[in-house]
């Protein structure tokens, strides 16, 4: 029987590590000619710098506009809003009760203004920047370590938001700009996206130890047709492949168990509950056997893909360009 799917959060589609974060988003503020937001924003930070230093004069000199050009922000600003900010004394001014209560929202915008900037600042730096990388589930374990750790070498202090999810996932996350890059397959062609073949996997059919082809080093696909097959779950490339490679032999897989991880594929047929096309392991798994498959051409091609037309960071170009330089060469041996 085919096991029913959860409707709770998936583990296996959350984020490597904890660069990404999910938190509420604030509705957008409004954008618009006659709203406050764009109305205002200008004249902000000359209200915030004549209200610390309470003299026209000396903000007008910190921040290195003439002293006429700030008088006149503030009296606009004061229009617009239909309130008297400042008291004046002379050359002197103070913050009105009204002034005091608007500084307080002023200096918190201003203040998400500035970290925000910092922030995009420090990901696009060319030596300590970050870049947004998704992968395969398959290849969390072994390859996108080695991967990240080559390129490090000469690349020292550039971090990486990892995000482990199924192709179709991370082709979602790269249109809503949440990724830069992703390692995929099947290779997409969609023509909103750039994707480039790297490499491939060849395929083997995984059996338990005590199978009836278990004493077998090859194996023809259509010798599996009878059998029940473990698989992932549908959206997954390797579920497309699996159903492509066994329509391909002349069969209609017969699914038992779909799953969202190739090892615990691996479990379950070590329990002896199926068989299943899988992509070597990165450590040998005891209980089952795996067979070359003949007769066809069982791989599954890995590429790495981006949002064509989208603006690289120089982290972001420089990993991309050492992921292509990888061609055929991307898998460990």
């Amino acid at each position: 029987m085919v096991h029913e799917r959860s409707s709770g959060r998936r583990l296996s589609q959350s984020s490597y590590v904890g660069d990404i974060t999910t938190a509420t988003t604030p509705a957008p503020a409004g954008l618009t000619p006659e709203s406050w937001s764009a109305l205002l924003s200008p004249r902000l930070a000359y209200f915030a710098g004549v209200a610390r230093t309470e003299h026209v004069t000396r903000a007008a000199q910190e921040m290195q506009v003439p002293q006429s050009t700030l008088s006149r922000a503030l009296v606009r600003l004061e229009q617009d809003l239909g309130v008297d900010l400042f008291a004046r004394h002379g050359r002197t001014v103070s913050l009105t009760p009204a002034g005091r209560t608007f500084l307080a929202s002023v200096e918190r915008a201003l203040g998400e203004v500035e970290r925000a900037a910092e922030s995009v600042r420090a990901d696009a730096d060319p030596a300590s920047g970050k870049v947004a990388f998704g992968f395969l589930h398959t290849m969390g374990s072994e390859t996108v370590p080695g991967l990240i750790r080559a390129f490090r070498a000469d690349h020292p202090r550039v971090r990486f938001s990892l995000v482990q999810n199924y192709g179709e996932a991370m082709i979602e996350r790269l249109r809503a700009g949440e990724l830069d890059l992703c390692l995929t397959s099947p290779v997409p062609d969609a023509p909103d996206l750039v994707a480039r073949r790297l490499d491939e996997q060849r395929l083997r059919l995984v059996v338990p130890d005590d199978h009836r082809l278990a004493g077998r080093k090859r194996v023809r696909l259509t010798e599996a047709a009878d059998e029940a097959f473990v698989t992932l779950e549908p959206g997954y490339g390797l579920r497309r492949i699996t159903d492509d490679l066994c329509q391909e032999a002349g069969f209609r897989p017969r699914i038992a168990f779909e799953g969202e991880e190739a090892e615990t594929l691996r479990g379950l047929v070590a329990a002896g509950l199926g068989v299943a096309l899988l992509p070597p392991p990165a450590v040998p798994r005891p209980g089952v056997v795996e067979l070359t498959v003949t007769g066809q051409r069982a791989v599954r091609e890995i590429g790495v893909a981006w949002l064509d037309g989208h603006p690289d960071t120089p982290p972001v170009a420089a990993f991309k360009k050492f992921l292509l330089g990888r061609r055929g060469r991307l898998l460990p041996e």
